[in-house]
């Protein structure tokens, strides 16, 4: 039998498996594509009535698109309750 072959993969795999690995992040941070420094810059600033405005439109765009997506969601599932519930086999 031949098992030197299993062995000295499994030898391998749990030496390659040792190694310390670099996250995406460092890698990225080595050659200057990534900076947790940067810091980002506006050239205009909003007004709090602005931003209220903002943040109440928003609100009611997540509402209608939440509840848009509850309708397909029943409209669905009424759908297939129906097709399996009157489906003959």
């Amino acid at each position: 039998m031949s098992a030197g072959g299993s062995i000295s993969a499994m030898i391998s795999s749990i030496k390659n498996n040792k190694r310390t690995r670099k996250s995406t992040f460092e890698k990225l941070g080595k050659e200057g594509r990534y900076s947790r420094k940067t810091k980002v810059h506006f050239k205009q600033n909003a007004t709090k009535s602005q931003l209220r405005e903002i943040r109440e439109r928003l609100i009611s765009q997540n509402k209608i698109t939440f509840l848009k997506k509850i309708i397909i969601i029943f409209v669905l599932l009424v759908i297939t309750i129906y097709f399996i519930g009157f489906a003959k086999f």
